[in-house]
């Protein structure tokens, strides 16, 4: 089995509201004055807890704000999707994306967004 999942911090097509995956301070539809530790947890990685799991064959993140990271995102894609057709594991490939509408951003913002706050918290790679 292959898993692609699109990280975007945000529960985007039902309001915007806050994820496993939503960054601290962020704000969300549920989280008006952002996401706190304390209150709501911290943001989960899945990447890594799922390298972690026995079964995983192929884990990695990408991320789609720039040529290039769409470019490695793409051969991690393949990767994953190769490692299944030879009967690998399992494969999960988790890529950080933009949500400009529920952030609240512009298009531009949204990729700073992903490039400054996103990729320092979830390092991209094969893991």
């Amino acid at each position: 089995i292959t898993t692609i999942m699109i990280n975007n911090g945000v529960y985007g097509m039902t309001g915007g509201q806050k994820a496993p995956t939503t960054l601290l301070n962020q704000k969300t539809t549920t989280t008006q004055d952002g996401r706190k530790a304390e209150r709501d947890g911290y943001p989960m990685r899945e990447a890594e807890i799922l390298a972690a799991v026995p079964g995983s064959y192929y884990v990695a993140r990408g991320a789609l704000n720039n040529p290039a990271n769409v470019r490695k995102a793409k051969g991690y894609i393949k990767k994953a999707i190769q490692a299944q057709m030879d009967g690998h594991g399992y494969n999960f490939v988790e890529l950080l994306s933009t949500c400009p509408t529920n952030w609240g951003l512009s298009p531009v913002e949204a990729l700073a967004r992903v490039e400054n706050e996103m990729i320092p918290y979830y390092p991209l790679g094969e893991k």
